[in-house]
């Protein structure tokens, strides 16, 4: 699994000119699942502690303006997460100029999105929308900082996370 975050003064999906989800401040994730993260994902303590490690980074500011709070902290608990499936994250750009993409199944990553939607919302409630599985969309975003990040592994959540 990887998640891009950037942290957004305001985030949106539309399909086809209509807005399906959008946030005020708060984080944008783009989530994309790889060939070796399987159904099985979900159930490991890696996940759980990679999905708190989302909601705990402390990259919000505090009231001196310093990167000390956490989505789950910041702004008495306001800020929205908006989560986009991504399937490109696991583009591989070595060899020419087209990508290989080492991707999930399109079956096995909507189960893992909706089950990243999910325990996110468990976690944040009231305060996560998503974006479409698989649908062509239109992601406007107004980066906050800019404060983009990335998190992740290799093939699936093998790696400890502190």
């Amino acid at each position: 699994m990887r998640l891009l975050l950037q942290r957004v003064r305001r985030a949106s999906v539309s399909i086809e000119g209509t807005i399906t989800a959008s946030i005020g401040a708060g984080l944008l994730v783009l989530a994309g699942f790889g060939g070796g993260d399987g159904a099985a994902l979900p159930a490991s303590s890696h996940w759980s502690a990679f999905l708190d490690k989302v909601l705990d980074l402390r990259i919000f500011p505090d009231a001196a303006g310093k990167m000390n709070l956490s989505l789950r902290d910041w702004n008495t608990g306001s800020g929205g997460l908006l989560l986009v499936s991504q399937f490109t994250l696991y583009a591989d750009c070595r060899k020419g100029r087209r990508p290989s993409f080492d991707a999930a199944p399109p079956d096995v990553a909507r189960g893992l999105f909706e089950q990243l939607a999910a325990d996110m919302e468990t976690r944040l409630p009231g305060r996560v929308r998503c974006g479409v599985f698989a649908a062509d969309m239109d992601v406007e975003l107004v980066n906050w900082g800019p404060v983009t990040i990335l998190l992740g592994t290799e093939g699936s959540l093998s790696a400890p996370l502190r």
